[in-house]
């Protein structure tokens, strides 16, 4: 998966970034750096990337003019669907290596730590 992402100039923590706002939909800067595990100094750099690049948009939130909201642009949803083909190959093959059953508890157990649960 990195060679996928080199090859379009995108990093891991990019990558994880645009799916989050792909799925999420608009949030606040402080849930995504949480939902997509980035630090917020890192996701602060991200974002003046990704924004420059016309990946995502960024705006004031509605009564809080401190919060910042995100939000995927058309050219980041572009991206994801250039690299969705090539992306579930990649997904597909290392199930098939891994065992159905074995990638969803490894998958769970990830939850779980990412939420901080024991």
């Amino acid at each position: 998966m990195l060679q996928l992402l080199a090859a379009h100039d995108v990093t891991e923590q990019q990558w994880r970034v645009l799916r989050v706002l792909s799925e999420a939909g608009p949030i606040e800067a402080t849930e995504l750096a949480d939902r997509a595990s980035v630090l917020q100094p890192s996701l602060t750099r991200i974002i003046k990337t990704l924004e420059g690049r016309k990946f995502i948009t960024r705006n004031k939130a509605q009564g809080d003019g401190r919060c910042v909201v995100l939000a995927i642009a058309p050219t980041g949803s572009a991206l994801i669907e250039v690299l969705s083909p090539e992306r579930r190959v990649i997904y597909d093959d290392i199930e098939r290596r891994f065992g159905r059953e074995r990638l969803e508890h490894l998958l769970d157990l990830l939850e779980i730590l990412i939420d901080g649960e024991s």
